[in-house]
């Protein structure tokens, strides 16, 4: 069941190549239950809402299982290193959409 905080399949197109290259690797000793996007729904459902962890949907990842990868990735400069490139994105995109402006006139 998708909350307004979850990702859009146009947003998830945007993120999932971004992820790769962003998170950091984790020594795993067996592979994740819960995909990259079902823990960032995780993570926007919990900023969204602003709710306790432990308060997560019963539908999204186990609370100790986002929390942990929303802690790892932040200390790990991820979340930031993701919206600097968002952001970086979103300005060539304006930049370009003004330059079509300028040519249209």
């Amino acid at each position: 069941m998708p909350y307004s905080s979850s990702l859009t399949d146009e947003e998830w197109e945007i993120l999932e190549p971004l992820l790769p290259q962003i998170l950091p690797v984790k020594k795993q000793t067996r592979p994740c239950n819960w995909t990259k996007r079902e823990l960032l729904d995780g993570i926007f459902y919990q900023l969204k809402n602003g709710c306790n962890w432990q308060d997560l949907p019963k539908e999204l990842p186990p609370y100790s299982t986002v929390y942990w990868h929303s802690l790892q990735w932040r200390e790990a400069g991820a979340i930031d290193a993701l919206m600097s490139r968002l952001h970086g994105q979103v300005r060539e995109q304006v930049k370009k959409s003004q330059m079509d402006n300028v040519a249209d006139n």
